[in-house]
Parts: C-alpha cells; sequence; structure tokens
C-alpha cells in the first residue's frame, strides 16, 4: 500500500469519528461537513508527520495547531465559534491506545503482591505518553486562537 492511499484511507477513518462527535455535541448539520474535513486532514498530517519520523507527541502538537487555524476560518467564514469545528475534529487523536495500557498496567500491579520493575516501567511510560500526547493536543489546539485573536486589530 502506497503512503497516498494510507493517507486517503486513514483521512476516512478519523472523519468518521469526527462527524460522530460532532452530532454528539449537537453541531447543526450543516457544519457536520466542516467538521470532517478538519478531523480527516489533522489526523492524516498526524500520521504523515509520524511516517516521515516526527514524534508522535510533535505531530499531535503541529496536527492540533493546522486543526486550529483551519477551524479558524471555517469560523469566519461561517460566524460560528471556532471550537464547535475543532472538538469534534480533535477528538480522532486521543490518545486511547496509550491510556488503555496504562490503566492494564496498573492494575496488574495492584493484582499482583510482589513489584514487577517490566510492569511498572510500561506503565510509566505509557502514562507520560499519554500526558504528553494530550498536552500536545490542547496547546496546539489552544495557540493558533490565541495568536489570532491577540494579534488582530480591534475595529
Amino acid at each position: 500500500m502506497t503512503i497516498w492511499t494510507q493517507l486517503l484511507q486513514d483521512a476516512i477513518f478519523s472523519a468518521v469519528p469526527a462527524v460522530g462527535f460532532a452530532m454528539v455535541f449537537n453541531v447543526p448539520k450543516r457544519y457536520l461537513g466542516y467538521c470532517a474535513i478538519a478531523g480527516a486532514i489533522g489526523h492524516a498530517s498526524r500520521t504523515l508527520m509520524i511516517d516521515w519520523g516526527v514524534p508522535i507527541e510533535w505531530a499531535s502538537f503541529l496536527a492540533a495547531a493546522l486543526i486550529g487555524f483551519m477551524t479558524i476560518g471555517f469560523a469566519k467564514r461561517h460566524l460560528a465559534p471556532p471550537l464547535m469545528y475543532a472538538v469534534a475534529a480533535i477528538i480522532p487523536m486521543i490518545p486511547g491506545t496509550y491510556a488503555f495500557n496504562t490503566v492494564i498496567a496498573l492494575v496488574q500491579l495492584s493484582a499482583t503482591a510482589d513489584v514487577n520493575p517490566e510492569l511498572i516501567a510500561t506503565s510509566v511510560a505509557n502514562g507520560l505518553k499519554t500526558v504528553f500526547i494530550l498536552g500536545a493536543l490542547s496547546v496546539g489546539l489552544a495557540l493558533p486562537s490565541l495568536l489570532y485573536y491577540r494579534t488582530r486589530p480591534i475595529i
């Protein structure tokens, strides 16, 4: 499979949960396509950066910033709040696998009487990766709004 088919598949499969969460958050129907576009481009760009060798934390930060800039453009065009698009678009990039592995390792640690250093290392590594990815997503999503709304002229 070429990188372009992989990116197209990634974009399609990440647009679906973006639209699903937009529907859960009661985004009007006419804006669902924009949520899908933002989610697809954001996740596909993160996948492309990871393929280029960028660490997942930095790739998540840059993809979240890209989503932030895109959603500001959508918001200006439709006179709607940017978070209406951005929150649904960022959901597919939540690090569920790392969080799940962290919780499983912690449950296994609490179930055993002896301390397993390998299990501790696994839980700490996955937990830190989860925290750093979530931090990168939140800062990356907030940064474009801070830059745009702080530097625009007051009318």
